[in-house]
């Protein structure tokens, strides 16, 4: 478990200039984190480079992009992508001529999947597979990522890979009772976290979120080496979550959703960092606020925590900006209720016994309840009621703006080298928000 090290001073250095190199180590497909990196990095004058995790063809097997496929994710990049794929995770890979574990667990159904088994040898075999192919194709695209780096050049890699769940129709079925399930439709987590589905699940959570950047910081070795040994700079940042220090009774606490069954690969991930910043290799986790992605909107309930941000904004310095923030807020309600109504709701429901007992950061990631599972879901459904339109919710907005935030916290946070693993909590976003807005 790493202790929590929250960032608490807006970071300004910057060895970072025009004509150094910034590698996005994972695919860009929509509005995420990464986004606020590759402006900093734009603004910069640095060099855009990417690359992609690939296609599946209707066999099932990896290939790269075809010609429209690469132009159009060059253009949405703003960069070049190196065409190689580098698909994480093993869940589709396993030796020649056998089953992967896709294929394995395709029969599970709702009914059995608590009861499946699976052959744990063979299981290691696709992984070693995977992995064989994810390095060697690692390699590669630093073979021709190294022709891009001028001598003199900087280099800043932003790892953004995360994910890994199986392809596996009966999961969906099964996500919606663990992460969306109430009263008779609530499963436990902890039921996941025993069946081979789960153990298998877990297993390619550390194999996409947190190996990765490993086998990066692995494969750049040889750039690495040239970049510092001309006197340049190298920099590897990574995006964790953590749970996020937010306001709850005039006080910043730490707390957290629950439950987050990648946090066990999160906390790998931050073990790789540290063991690289041991080894003199500046690599940082940033360990990020709950946003609302399209990833996370299975999670009901991980937006709860954004809402406290308006009132961070007003905490730390913010003027006729964060009272913008407030109205175009309020804005997006129904006509009957105001937004300090919201936030009375959402200080309601941070200080109620049940989700108090989830802020126990020593715990983390602890498992589902269905005590928990009422209070927090139920407060979610009933805040997204409030709204006008249940497409245009606050979160959205509050999102952007931790993006915002998040961007130059991250570029300036590496190139100043304060620490292998660093929260962001709402303190510091705020405080970043309102300078970036006087």
């Amino acid at each position: 478990m790493t202790d929590l090290t929250p960032l608490r001073h807006i970071p300004t250095a910057n060895v970072f200039r025009k004509g150094d190199v910034f590698v996005l180590f994972g695919e860009l497909f929509g509005r995420g984190y990464v986004n606020g990196l590759i402006d900093e990095a734009r603004a910069a004058g640095m060099t855009i480079v990417g690359i992609t995790v690939g296609r599946r063809d209707e066999t099932g097997a990896l290939r790269p992009l075809d010609a429209a496929e690469l132009a159009e994710a060059e253009e949405k990049l703003g960069g070049r992508i190196i065409n190689v794929p580098l698909m994480a995770g093993f869940d589709m890979d396993a030796p020649e001529g056998e089953k992967n574990p896709t294929e394995m667990l395709s029969g599970i159904t709702l009914k059995t999947w608590q009861e499946e088994t699976l052959d744990w040898a063979h299981i290691e075999r696709c992984r070693e597979a995977g992995v064989r192919r994810f390095t060697t194709s690692a390699a590669q695209v630093m073979q021709e990522v190294d022709k891009l780096v001028p001598q003199g050049a900087n280099v800043f890699f932003a790892h953004t890979m995360a994910g890994g769940i199986p392809k596996i129709k009966a999961f969906l079925a099964i996500a919606n009772r663990i992460y969306k399930g109430r009263g008779e439709r609530f499963m436990s987590s902890r039921a996941l976290l025993e069946s081979d589905l789960g153990k298998l699940i877990l297993m390619n959570f550390d194999e996409v979120s947190a190996n990765t950047l490993k086998y990066l910081i692995d494969a750049s070795a040889t750039i690495r080496d040239r970049v510092t040994q001309a006197g340049g700079e190298v920099r590897y940042t990574a995006y964790g979550y953590h749970g996020t220090e937010i306001l709850i009774g005039g006080e910043y606490h730490w707390q957290t959703y629950t439950n987050y069954t990648q946090g066990y690969a999160k906390m790998r991930l931050e073990s790789v960092a540290e063991a690289a910043w041991k080894n003199g290799i500046t690599a940082t986790v940033f360990n990020c606020p709950e946003i609302r992605t399209n990833s996370s909107d299975i999670f009901v309930g991980v937006e709860l925590s954004l809402f406290p941000l308006l009132v961070a904004l007003k905490r730390e310095g913010g003027g006729a900006w964060a009272d913008e923030q407030w109205r175009i807020c309020e804005e997006l309600l129904g006509d009957d209720t105001s937004l300090q109504q919201l936030l009375d709701t959402i200080e309601g429901y941070n200080n109620d016994a049940t989700s108090a007992e989830f802020r126990n950061f020593e715990a983390w990631p602890m498992d589902n309840t269905p005590a928990l599972a009422d209070v927090m879901i139920g407060t979610s459904e009933a805040i997204t009621a409030l709204h006008k339109d249940k497409k245009a919710l606050i979160t959205d907005h509050l999102s952007s703006l931790v993006l915002e935030g998040a961007g130059p916290l991250m570029f300036h946070g590496a190139s100043e080298k304060i620490a292998p693993v660093l929260w962001l909590n709402h303190d510091i976003i705020a405080r970043q928000l309102n300078a970036l807005h006087k």
